[in-house]
């Protein structure tokens, strides 16, 4: 994305939280490409019979944007990281469902080295996934915030450290303690 595209997705989220309604409508077309392609980067990691598409996760997402009133944006970052956590919200629900569908069967896997961006390949249950973010963020809320914002919102190290308030080093001390903390908790060693 571009730094004009960056400053008038800002303006849009701005206007939006002013109470402007056209502007959620000018916003989608410009992020729409980058959240597709954050979608389609967590459904490659899912299960082959996935049901859910990029798009169709979207328009979920989408549909919570709509939803949303009184939100205070700031800046591309936040939107994204608003977006990180409600994409992960919707793919575990989904999981959660299929896995109570099936009465029992295997819950969809994603490559805990994708997941968590480390090189070793091991497969990983996403509600395990879920659970363990969970208990990551009862140990360490900052280091499990951080896991989300750039996993599932493809956040660099600076623009994590924007949506958190603290400094690149400390985002990257943590990303590499959690990482290390998640991979050990599910398994990898």
């Amino acid at each position: 994305m571009s730094e004009v595209d960056r400053k008038e997705v800002t303006a849009n989220l701005l206007a939006w939280s002013a109470g402007d309604n056209e502007a959620l409508a000018k916003l989608m077309p410009l992020v729409t490409r980058e959240l597709r392609q954050v979608a389609g980067a967590f459904l490659a990691k899912e299960r082959s019979d996935h049901t859910l598409q990029p798009t169709a996760l979207v328009n979920e997402l989408y549909l919570r944007l709509v939803d949303r009133r009184k939100v205070r944006w700031e800046s591309r970052a936040q939107f994204f990281a608003f977006a990180a956590e409600s994409m992960r919200r919707i793919l575990v629900d989904h999981a959660r469902a299929h896995h109570a569908s099936k009465r029992g069967s295997g819950a969809p896997k994603v490559s805990l080295d994708e997941a968590i961006g480390t090189s070793r390949q091991q497969e990983v249950n996403l509600i395990a996934l879920d659970d363990a973010l969970k208990s990551l963020a009862e140990r360490s809320p900052i280091q499990s915030r951080i896991i989300e914002l750039r996993c599932f919102g493809g956040l660099s190290l600076e623009e994590t450290a924007s949506v958190l308030g603290i400094g690149e080093r400390s985002v990257s001390r943590s990303w590499t303690a959690a990482r290390a903390w998640l991979f050990r908790e599910l398994g990898g060693g």
